[in-house]
């Protein structure tokens, strides 16, 4: 059966899949819900504040640089099946079969991940969600959304979560101590890197952190850039 399936993959792959001018649909900025999400954003932000970022900084502290890139590349290449199962869904045999070449190649000369051997290779990341894939197959964004713990989303990307957490390796990690620890740490060092982000932030800090995630969201759908800086 796993054989049959191979097989039907690899021929779906090898013919192209159909073609790729079907033009995705991109986010909607509008905010209908901003008190609610306003509130949602305070929450976030105290637990941001009070919890998040003082941990991400004593471990900006403790943990080197070069450390802190091993563990953002471990996780990126964790991130490659997700990618290449929402291209698989939005039949972009490129995309599908770089997500899987970078996988295979960093899980194994790049050493579980930690260093990214294929984009010195030529293989570029290519980023892909459920919420991508649901813009490809015309699904509409809904409005923006502030999800508690999770953040900024469209109604769209916020379903996306659930499929592209059924996906993730980190989901399978045992004992459950272990798999927390492992989303912890994910979290942690991302959360490090933006630390020095943070300067660039202006002017009212719910409507900069929306602008800012919609309009890269919509870049990343369309590749149309904004009409004008936030």
């Amino acid at each position: 059966m796993l054989s049959r399936i191979l097989q039907l993959l690899t021929a779906v792959l090898l013919t192209g899949f159909i073609s790729s001018s079907h033009a995705a649909k991109g986010v909607s900025f509008d905010d209908p819900w901003e008190n609610v999400n306003r509130s949602v954003f305070g929450f976030n932000d105290w637990i941001d504040t009070h919890a998040l970022k003082p941990v991400a900084k004593g471990y900006d502290t403790i943990t080197p640089k070069p450390v802190q890139q091993l563990v953002s590349n471990f996780f990126s290449n964790l991130g490659e099946i997700r990618n290449a199962a929402n291209s698989l869904l939005q039949l972009k045999a490129g995309d599908t079969l770089a997500a899987i070449g970078r996988f295979g190649i960093n899980s194994t000369i790049g050493m579980l991940g930690l260093l990214d051997v294929a984009s010195p290779l030529g293989i570029e990341k290519r980023y892909q969600d459920f919420g991508l894939t649901l813009a490809r197959w015309d699904v509409p964004s809904g409005p923006f959304v502030v999800v508690p713990l999770l953040g900024p989303r469209t109604v769209r990307s916020g379903v996306g979560i659930i499929p592209d957490s059924l996906v993730s390796p980190k989901q399978v990690v045992e004992p459950e101590s272990d798999r927390l620890f492992v989303h912890g740490l994910d979290i942690v060092n991302t959360r490090a890197a933006l630390l020095s982000s943070e300067e660039l932030i202006v002017g009212d800090r719910y409507s900069f952190i929306r602008d800012a995630y919609l309009q890269r969201r919509n870049y990343i759908i369309t590749g149309e850039l904004p009409d004008d800086d936030f």
